[in-house]
């Protein structure tokens, strides 16, 4: 971590905000951990080059560097002002991407980053509770940017399929029976992406509700309902069978629409992750007074363990699965959370992934 030193130069050479740009190694230990201390010293030291030698594009003759020895963090504070007296501040996102692309290529570790600013009259002698804020404003904005482009990714698919359908309808030459399939598709494609839009907003404004509103109530019936109804072009287009079990007739503490948002999340990731012209099957089974278990299985090659809690964040996907990447499985995570419940992943009796999705009965 920066020294007492940096911060007795940044107090004397300011007179205000100083944007700060933080680059952590948290590798930096993991590498002494399993191949010695000398070796993680090594790495070190070539960071340390790296790093200023990257920092030697940006910054200028005021500007000041940070970095302690057996430390696995680096700072660079901003000083250097321009003829009017303001500071002259560089985007801080790409000074520090020019910064990560150096250490990256010297090291081959991987790299956090982050930006604040730093007022050392108002934050005296609090300078670790700075870097480490700035840090956390880069995983905040690593977070958004993950967020964003996978929600780009998902929306392209429905809006590419219903243009495409639509550009077809508007030639003349289509027969009726086909101008009508085509209108299905078109329109369950449109409800699709309608979802995704809810699904957006359902995470931006999850931690601004008021938590003390009543539960809600919705019908697993009609969930499973509108859930088969809109995955059923995606599965026709694979050859793909979806079968349902019973469904009692409960209530549960998440609404209609927003657990039909979590089942189509779940069957869709099935039916595109199971075998063309395979199964997905939909268990659902009373588990008490308390909850009720719903169930999707597909007889695609699973999930492997080491990706099971991975596949839930924001932007990721398992290295086992040939293609998709977004929002889906946040969502029904977050969501089912939300309501009181859970979703797992295990081992599928058709040779795949199992979901299970708890939700509290009303």
């Amino acid at each position: 971590m920066p020294s007492a030193r940096f911060e007795a130069l940044l107090a004397q050479r300011s007179c205000g905000p100083v944007p700060l740009l933080v680059v952590r190694l948290p590798a930096l230990e993991r590498v002494a951990w399993r191949r010695g201390l000398r070796a993680a010293r090594r790495i070190e030291h070539r960071a340390t080059r790296a790093f200023a030698t990257a920092v030697a594009r940006i910054v200028r003759e005021h500007d000041l560097v940070a970095h302690d020895a057996g430390s696995d963090v680096y700072v660079a504070a901003l000083l250097a002002p321009t003829r009017d007296g303001a500071v002259a501040t560089p985007d801080p996102r790409a000074a520090l991407a020019r910064i990560v692309a150096t250490i990256t290529s010297a090291t081959n570790l991987e790299c956090l980053t982050g930006w604040t600013l730093y007022d050392p009259a108002a934050e005296a002698r609090n300078l670790h509770a700075v870097v480490a804020r700035g840090l956390h404003r880069g995983a905040q904005e690593r977070e958004r940017y993950a967020f964003f482009s996978a929600l780009g990714h998902e929306l392209r698919t429905p809006l590419s399929s219903i243009r495409g359908y639509l550009e077809t309808l508007l030639d003349d030459g289509v027969d009726a029976h086909t101008r009508r399939r085509f209108t299905r598709i078109a329109h369950a494609e449109s409800l699709r992406l309608s979802r995704l839009v809810e699904g957006m907003f359902e995470i931006s404004l999850l931690d601004m509700r008021d938590a003390g509103l009543p539960p809600a109530i919705g019908s697993l019936v009609q969930a499973l309902e509108a859930a088969h109804d809109a995955c059923s072009a995606a599965a026709a287009s694979r050859m793909v069978r979806i079968a349902i079990a019973d469904v009692p007739g409960v209530r549960v503490t998440i609404d209609t629409e927003r657990l039909t948002l979590v089942l189509v999340n779940l069957i869709e990731n099935a039916v595109k992750h199971g075998r063309p012209g395979g199964d997905v099957f939909v268990g659902v089974e009373v588990v008490d007074r308390r909850f009720v278990r719903v169930t999707v299985d597909d007889d695609g090659p699973g999930i492997a363990m080491a990706d099971r809690d991975r596949i839930f964040a924001i932007g990721e996907r398992a290295d086992t699965v040939a293609s998709g990447t977004g929002i889906g499985l946040a969502l029904v995570r977050l969501m089912l959370e939300r309501a009181g419940g859970r979703v797992d992943l295990e081992d599928s009796l058709l040779g795949g992934a199992r979901f299970v999705v708890i939700v509290p009965r009303i």
